[in-house]
């Protein structure tokens, strides 16, 4: 198979879209312009058909209509810029420096999201027996998995094979832990703050039930390849007639990532034996995610996303690795995300084969002076075209 390499023009176009795309801020719901600019691109490609869906997401193929789907997965939210003071750089600045580019959303995943519209431009002289779709999908910072759920059951994208673009520096995920938020609402009596007996303090019960869950979290199970089950409380908030009333409401959001063997009945009920073992006043459910997306689409769903795991065996990461290895003369390390993903549906639920591969390092995802080197985005657009010519062509 000819080798897949990038032009300068092509190189300098990339770059240049890239640039724009991290200049445009886009958090979760406010993807519209950033969607709008990839239609543009998408167009100016000559992509053989591009969408805009009920939900926002933006999709375009390259190929013929009929026979198998690879999808090339790439989300176009960012979360929000944190501690601006902190940054060295304009977070939209976009500025690149000794072959690297700054910026937020660089490596999660703006620089993805290029190299797979630059792998697909790359395949439209190839003879293929079937499609690319490039999904640029949202709403993955706030809640993974809906954007290409919403795609694949409300639209016509029936994808046999699955390509995650979130960082892996180059090297091919197969799995990450799930993820289940939940609440819980400690319940107590108000009452005057200068006769606190007369109350019951809802965060005095609350403060027991942390100290709990504590525990429990030292007692998780573990996956010898996805590692351990992990628990933490990340907020707690108390309601009350005013300041100098005793709080009747204290509520515990409780984030908890999900090994290999734990599920959400696993976890809801081990929260409860907790609430039992204090002998207090609680409940604890899932919660709900609810918003309107960029388009007016009504968005709704609970906070449950499975672990995934496909087998290093599998044809789809054999391929992936044999890919990396002979567009970039090294033989990539095939291993997992600490995060979530889009996988949550494509492998968690749908069971599609699915695989992660894209530039950045993983660690750098959510932190000042986010940043990726282009060279790698080339890379990466390379190595999907290659990958894609393989299971296609």
């Amino acid at each position: 198979m000819r080798p897949f390499e990038l032009s300068r023009r092509d190189r300098a176009a990339l770059l240049t879209f890239l640039r724009e795309l991290v200049r445009i801020p886009s958090p979760s719901c406010e993807e519209g312009a950033l969607a709008d600019r990839v239609v543009r691109e998408m167009r100016d490609l000559a992509f053989d058909q591009i969408e805009v869906d009920a939900i926002g997401n933006v999709i375009g193929r390259v190929g013929p209509a009929q026979g198998p789907t690879l999808m090339l997965n790439a989300h176009m939210d960012t979360v929000q810029v944190s501690a601006e003071n902190a940054w060295s750089r304009d977070p939209f600045g976009a500025e690149v420096e000794d072959g690297t580019l700054y910026g937020l959303g660089s490596c999660d995943m703006k620089g993805g999201l290029a190299a797979m519209v630059y792998g697909a431009k790359l395949l439209q002289e190839s003879e293929l027996k079937g499609n690319v779709v490039v999904a640029c999908v949202v709403q993955e910072e706030t809640c993974e998995g809906l954007g290409t759920r919403t795609l694949v059951e409300e639209g016509d994208v029936d994808p046999d094979w699955v390509v995650l673009g979130e960082p892996t520096n180059l090297n091919v995920s197969r799995g990450q832990r799930g993820r289940l938020e939940m609440r819980v609402v400690a319940h107590g009596k108000s009452a005057h703050a200068a006769s606190p007996k007369l109350g019951e303090n809802a965060i005095y019960i609350a403060s027991r039930l942390v100290f709990g869950l504590e525990l429990l979290a030292g007692q998780l199970g573990e996956d010898d390849f996805l590692g351990p089950g992990t628990l933490a409380v990340t907020e707690i908030s108390s309601s009350a007639g005013s300041r100098n009333a005793i709080p009747d409401r204290c509520t515990l959001i409780i984030d908890r990532r999900l090994t290999l063997g734990e599920n959400e009945t696993k976890a809801l009920s081990e929260v409860q034996r907790v609430i039992a073992r204090e002998g207090v006043d609680a409940d604890v459910e899932v919660t709900g995610y609810r918003t309107t997306s960029h388009t007016g689409y009504e968005c709704a769903t609970r906070e449950f996303y499975p672990a995934w795991v496909i087998a290093a065996d599998h044809p789809l990461v054999e391929a992936t690795v044999q890919a990396v290895q002979a567009q970039l003369k090294r033989r990539p390390q095939v291993t997992r995300w600490g995060f979530s993903t889009e996988g949550v549906y494509t492998a968690g639920e749908a069971n599609i084969p699915t695989v992660g591969f894209g530039p950045g390092r993983e660690e750098l995802a959510h932190t000042t002076d986010e940043h990726v080197r282009v060279d790698d985005v080339y890379a990466a657009a390379a190595v999907y075209a290659r990958l894609a010519a393989t299971l296609l062509g």
